[in-house]
């Protein structure tokens, strides 16, 4: 057998790395989907490549013309897609056979399949292209390693499962085909208008995979489709598959649609590309040489205003005092900077179906550094568009953001970047859900002096009408850096002035939603280059955009301040030097003091009090600046030398040397890859060989570092070009220059499932004694979370310790809902920034995925699917519970994995977490709109807690007679509250007044395993879901009898109504389903493209239900908790509160 995924499951690919696992054997996956590991499956399947049965060829590939195949592809299934590709990588499988197993089935005796999978990524995002042949595959099923029988082949995307400390949980996975009709017409359907063509979108801001839905397919392809074919030659000789087959006469495929060129020879052994991934921003490549790299040899990488460091994996640079950078560009601190670019775009003007195209227009921009100021002019843009990207303000406001007044201990975007990094901006309008994406490329500063820039502008704006004006609001927004990357997102208003018609001008006000993607190169060895908080707020005011319809120049102009988050109150943001109050000269720095205390000082370059600065001529004041054959030109605040004719700068970047000089020693060295060239003065250089390289410099050979024994005895030594690596041998650890003798330690399930399977380990079991139990570990050796015995089907929960947790032994048959209390590992890389994305107007669906919280808008009863999106990442945790504040718009959840209670805004930002002390296991959690109250579930401490909504003034409701609780909602107007529990012995739905009085139980017959509870304000119908008896039942509290509403559902987890319809999360669907609770039948369901299972869900008022309690107003005149109840309240004091004064009453 040849290397099986090589057999169509491309499973080291792209945004799968991060959290990739190893592939098992491939008899514990084969047939099997989502499979533990990452992969790419354009035909996942047992295949067969030895014998000549076929080959695997790929590359990767930057040229122009495969570049452009890819992008037409891309576009083709997403039309409005700004995406150039940088790179792709193409997988050819050609003339495969099926795996046959021990038998022989004639009618798979001569099959073979081709076809091909390409990745194509940018520095945003990431496409996966797969393509099939034009007269189809030839075998659509394989026999399997693990069954006799045949097997269907596969077409989809899987995600690597992450491990628990109990459980491993797949990971998120796309079906695209998995039976043999879908898969017998993968050549004639294609989801991006040509057939046999398939594409999805695999790596962007989101976590999702997302299909193309061109759904017209031409029936037939232009005439250049062979100019697209190439041969597959051997480059050893040998005959190729197509010859090796000929005498044979099997059936071949014909070539796919526009196929690219496959690899003119099968891979010699492994090829690793290091990749790292970003969840919210795309993907990023990162090629790492062997060489190390050092100042002696990369000081022309630094900005002449700098100073080069060494650290022991590589060096970094720092501008020196008076100079604000990164240090690779640095510009004098209070100098006026100046932006230099081209603009190109493709926009579609509200319903206009003629785009409005443009290309090579210039854009300037002018910078006050101390005022924090940025004028921004955009000339030759038609009037049919130049009105309506009045709107727009933050085109210009990069610039802004770049040179932004920094406050004490904050970093703008210059000091961060140098000016060098990609910016990826999505725009949409909220309203008709317009989009635009903006590309911007900042290439650092030219020989000018001057900052350039490139912009690409491509997808659909509204209109705004000829003549009109457009006021935007001072705005704050949230700046997000991680390793190289920063993101932000927001959400904009602006108000139109139409122009006067009859003496009257009508106004109205738009919104869009912004989030941007920055991407640079930072240095990673310096770590006080990090000094800047990780989350930064840019203030914006003083805004000024206008179109002049006569000259068809765009202008944009705002005052940029950044600092810390902050609603402006602070004393720090009102100096003046922040706030641009002050009266230094525009070529001077404004330095902060206390309170509003300030001085000016010249920028480095002029000369002056402050007020008042004057240009100093370097040229006059010191002559002989520039040296010998160099010119000196005075500029303001510098000055530039120039190389007479025939000479030019030297590698120091500042000695003019004779042009043959140079041709001589360019030429004369080794590849810069092995040697380098040193100036010596007048006609003289060296050659010199880098570190971890031999020889005169003129010819340079690598040092074999193995033969000189640096690595362990009792380790690999692996030689690279210019370097090595050791690793340690097996039943070792270490470094491998340091390996000493043992393994890995065993965990505590494994030594226990060890011993129970006998003192030979897993190879060499003894007879398991029937009735023993084996415990069930992971892949890292933790206790799954869902523990069942072998012989008898009994199922229940344990703890991180392998402890049975009480009250959850389930009998043959039924598995109960366990939940593990740790979470996810964490990948290598910057993870998303866990902020809020804010939700337009309307009400939504919120529903806790893992790690996230999704969001699906609601129009009326029914769920608007492609609005759907994710409100807010936290990849680290394990949310459970969802609560809504419709009153200050804050959503509230429970992690598990702290464990702890969290809250955010939904106008966006980042979460807070307002307990994590003294819990256990939180799941269920309700909200209080009129008290300013919370309460929650502790299945592992067995008790239910209420507090204020910051998470102060912490009391225990109730602590006994309690052993699983999980769900619980709140009757605010009535005073009521409602919990679920799932005990297995005796599960029950309680409920007690919302001071813990009256406690009684409502339901106790006929439930398995009661897992979501909702309260409808609007009917008082009380709902719930049970995944032991398969149904979703309501009652009225108030009065006898329930109602069945649907049964045979899956495995329901959380529920919650809004208007006809009740939503309910499903665990085997990985869905929300709705049920229209009326006629008691399913109408509709959404299925996230990520799919994992669902936990609790809530619906998020546009307007909070009408009602009031006796805690409403002034806090029921309670010193501390107002609780209410169905007559009145309760006044309460916390746990724990001594010396406090609270008074408490009825």
């Amino acid at each position: 057998m040849g290397d099986l995924v090589a057999q169509a499951a491309c499973y080291n690919c792209l945004k799968y790395v991060r959290s990739m696992n190893e592939p098992k054997n491939e008899e514990k996956y084969l047939g099997q989907f989502p499979v533990s590991f990452g992969a790419i499956a354009p035909f996942m399947a047992d295949l067969d490549t030895t014998d000549g049965r076929g080959n695997v060829y790929y590359r990767e590939d930057s040229s122009s013309d495969v570049l452009q195949l890819a992008s037409d592809y891309i576009k083709g299934g997403f039309p409005e897609a700004a995406f150039d590709p940088s790179s792709v990588v193409i997988v050819t499988w050609k003339l495969v056979a099926p795996y046959q197993g021990s038998g022989e089935d004639l009618s798979l005796e001569e099959k073979r399949n081709t076809f091909q999978a390409v990745l194509a990524s940018s520095d945003s995002s990431s496409y996966a292209i797969f393509l099939y042949p034009e007269d189809g595959l030839q075998f659509y099923s394989a026999y399997s390693k693990n069954d006799d029988g045949k097997v269907p082949a596969m077409v989809g995307f899987s995600q690597a499962s992450t491990n628990y400390y109990f459980w491993e949980n797949p990971g998120s996975y796309n079906v695209i085909a998995n039976d043999e009709d879908s898969i017998r017409n993968l050549h004639k359907s294609s989801n991006a208008g040509r057939q046999g063509v398939w594409v999805f979108e695999i790596g962007s801001s989101s976590d999702t995979i997302v299909p193309a839905k061109v759904s017209s397919v031409l029936t037939s392809l232009e005439p250049t489709v062979e100019d697209f074919i190439t041969s597959y030659q051997d480059v050893t000789g040998t005959p190729s598959t197509e010859s090796f087959y000929r005498h044979r006469e099997f059936p071949t495929a014909k070539a796919p649609p526009r196929q690219f060129p496959a690899q003119q020879f099968p891979p010699q052994g492994p090829q690793v590309i290091d990749v790292e991934e970003f969840d919210e921003t795309g993907i990023v490549f990162r090629y790492h040489t062997d060489v190390q790299q050092t100042c002696a040899n990369n000081r022309h990488q630094c900005s002449v205003h700098a100073i080069c460091k060494d650290y022991p994996n590589g060096f970094c640079c720092s501008c020196i005092a008076g100079y604000k950078g990164n240090g690779r560009q640095c510009v004098a601190e209070g100098s006026p900077q100046r932006v230099n670019g081209k603009v190109k775009g493709r926009i579609f003007v509200g319903n206009n179906p003629v785009p409005v195209t443009f290309e090579n227009t210039d854009l300037h921009s002018y910078v006050v550094m101390n005022h924090g100021r940025a004028y921004t002019a955009i000339s030759t843009i038609p009037e049919a568009l130049g009105y309506s990207l009045l709107p727009l303000a933050s085109i210009g406001g990069v610039i802004g953001w770049m040179f932004a007044v920094e406050q004490q201990g904050y970093k703008n975007g210059f000091s961060i970047t140098g000016g060098e990094f990609t910016r990826q901006t999505e725009v949409t309008f909220l309203g008709n859900n317009e989009k635009l994406i903006i590309k911007q490329k900042f290439s650092g500063i030219d020989e000018h002096g001057h900052l350039t820039i490139s912009t690409e502008m491509e997808g659909r704006v509204p209109e705004v009408p000829s003549g009109a004006s457009v006021h935007i609001e001072p705005y704050t927004e949230l700046y997000h850096a991680s390793s190289s990357v920063i993101t932000s997102s927001s959400t904009r208003e602006y108000t139109v002035t139409e122009p006067e018609r009859d003496g009257v001008a009508s106004t109205y006000t738009g919104a869009y939603q912004w989030r941007q993607t920055i991407s640079f190169d930072e240095c990673i060895h310096d770590d006080t280059l990090h000094a800047a908080p990780a989350t930064q707020q840019l203030s914006v005011d003083s805004i000024f955009v206008l179109y002049n319809r006569d000259e068809q120049i765009l202008r944009y102009a705002m005052s940029n301040s950044i600092g810390p988050i902050s609603d402006g109150s602070a004393d720090i943001s009102r100096n003046p030097c922040y706030t641009g109050t002050h009266n230094c000269d525009t070529n001077a720095v404004c330095r902060a003091g206390t309170g509003n205390r300030f001085s000016c000082e010249c920028s480095i370059g002029f000369r002056g009090d402050g007020n008042v600065c004057y240009d100093i001529d370097e040229c006059s004041e010191q002559p002989g600046v520039c040296g010998s054959n160099a010119v000196c030109n005075n500029q303001p605040g510098t000055y530039r030398c120039e190389c007479v004719d025939g000479y030019q700068f030297a590698a120091d970047g500042r000695t003019c040397v004779a042009l043959v000089t140079v041709l001589i020693c360019t030429h004369g060295c080794d590849i810069p890859q092995r040697a380098q060239c040193v100036y010596t003065g007048g006609s003289a250089y060296i050659c010199t060989c880098l570190p971890g390289f031999s020889g005169d410099g003129r010819a340079c050979e690598d040092i074999d570092e193995c033969q000189q024994g640096r690595c362990h005895p009792d380790a690999f030594c692996y030689n690279t070009p210019g370097s090595f690596s050791c690793q340690c041998k097996a039943g070792y650890r270490g470094d491998g220059f340091q390996c000493v003798l043992g393994g890995v330690v065993k965990t505590k399930c494994q030594h226990e499932k060890e011993v129970a399977l006998g003192s030979g380990g897993t190879f060499f079991q003894r007879e398991i004694r029937v009735g023993q139990f084996i415990p069930q570990c992971d892949e890292h050796g933790n206790y799954v979370p869902t523990q069942c015995h072998g012989s008898t089907g009994y199922c229940w929960c344990v703890d991180r310790d392998g402890n049975e947790i009480d009250g959850t032994r389930s009998g043959p048959g039924v598995r109960p809902p366990c939940l593990s209390t740790a979470a996810p590992p964490v990948g290598i890389g910057p993870s998303v920034r866990p902020d809020t994305i804010p939700l337009p107007p309307g009400t939504h669906l919120l529903f806790a995925q893992s790690g996230k919280i999704e969001h699906v808008p609601l129009e009326g009863n029914n769920m608007k699917k492609n609005g759907a999106k994710a409100l807010l990442h936290i990849p680290d945790k394990v949310i459970i519970g969802v609560a809504y504040d419709c009153m200050d718009k804050m959503v509230y959840w429970t992690d598990i994995s702290g464990p702890s209670i969290s809250r955010a805004s939904l106008h966006g930002g980042e979460p807070t977490t307002i307990i994590r002390t003294d819990l256990g296991s939180p799941e269920g959690i309700a909200l209080d709109h009129l008290g300013r109250n919370i309460f929650w579930t502790d299945s592992q401490l067995d008790r239910i807690e209420v507090a204020r909504l910051d998470g102060r003034q912490r009391r225990i409701l109730f602590d006994t007679g309690l052993v699983n609780p999980r769900a619980i909602v709140v009757d605010p107007v009535r005073g009521n509250l409602y919990w679920t529990d799932w005990n297995r012995e005796a599960p029950k739905i309680e409920t007690s007044y919302m001071d813990g009085t009256n406690r009684r139980i409502l339901v106790k017959d006929d439930l398995g395993l009661p897992n979501g509870l909702t309260f409808d304000p609007y009917s008082s119908m009380l709902c719930w879901v049970d995944a032991g008896t398969k149904r979703l039942e309501c009652m009225n509290p108030n009065q006898l009898g329930r109602r069945k509403i649907v049964e045979g559902i899956q495995y329901p987890f959380g529920v919650t109504s809004y208007g006809k319809n009740l939503y309910y999360t499903d665990w085997r669907r990985d869905a929300v389903v709705a049920v229209d609770r009326m006629v008691s039948v399913e109408n509709d369901n959404f299925q996230p493209h990520k799919r994992s299972r669902l936990y609790g869900i809530t619906t998020a008022f546009a307007q909070c239900p009408g009602g009031h309690n006796y805690c409403t107003v002034n806090n029921g005149g309670c010193t501390h908790l107002c609780l209410a109840t169905p007559e009145g309240r309760s006044c309460r004091c916390p746990d724990n509160t001594v010396g406090v004064d609270c008074i408490e009453r009825n």
